[in-house]
């Protein structure tokens, strides 16, 4: 069967006691980037070979698994951090296991969406989740079309380097909105920011921030 292993985003302390056991059990473990998974496998001691998954090698590596696991061997896939196919690599090779007729058991655990949510102090009974924006082509369209979005609150990923052009962009084709920022969780340097756009850019342009960010846009309504 094909085990979908989440991994920690940040704090080595969040991998399931599930986690650790599977991916000492299975046959074969597929990774985003086998260097990053390597060092988590040495710190739980699992020996297991890792091998390469990610958006350059999945045209040869899903026939490549479809075929280890009709030999009744196990696989397990990781991403870098958190959850695998969540804005991460793996929904084909999901598809193709299901179709198949082969059967795949979520192993959860981390996720960088559900830990901000849960701590963003945001209504989230119903919201959108964008993931990583376009940086260019379709930049401007998502935006309007966002834009259109009032009821429901918008969860997005950012990198440090992009957040306060996001946040300008928000402003320019949504208004002014209240935001959420949400970085570095579960790390030394976790931090909530909260406020309107037009706070949040002022307050980054003197005060730039690092690490991985989590954006929640809350609804108009």
């Amino acid at each position: 069967m094909l085990y979908i292993v989440a991994t920690p985003i940040g704090n080595l302390e969040d991998m399931t006691f599930r986690a650790i056991r599977i991916l000492k059990e299975v046959d074969y473990i597929f990774a985003e980037d086998t260097r990053v998974t390597k060092k988590l496998l040495d710190h739980y001691e699992i020996k297991n070979t890792v091998y390469r998954y990610d958006e350059h090698t999945k045209q040869h590596q899903i026939p490549n698994i479809i075929n280890i696991l009709k030999e009744d061997k196990n696989v397990a896939l990781v991403t870098d951090a958190g959850t695998p196919c969540i804005s991460d690599p793996g929904y084909e090779l999901v598809d193709e296991t299901h179709k198949e007729g082969i059967k795949v058991i979520a192993i959860p655990g981390a996720s960088a969406l559900t830990s901000a949510v849960s701590i963003s102090g945001v209504n989230m009974r119903r919201f959108a989740f964008e993931g990583f924006l376009p940086k260019k082509k379709g930049r401007q369209t998502l935006f309007k079309e966002l834009a259109q979005e009032t009821e429901r609150a918008i969860v997005i990923y950012e990198s440090p380097f992009r957040i306060e052009k996001t946040l300008k962009d928000i402003e320019t084709y949504m208004g002014e909105r209240e935001v959420v920022i949400i970085r570095e969780i579960t790390k030394i340097y976790e931090e909530v920011l909260r406020g309107t756009t037009k706070e949040l850019i002022e307050r980054l342009e003197k005060n730039p921030i690092k690490g991985e960010i989590v954006l929640i846009i809350k609804p108009t309504e």
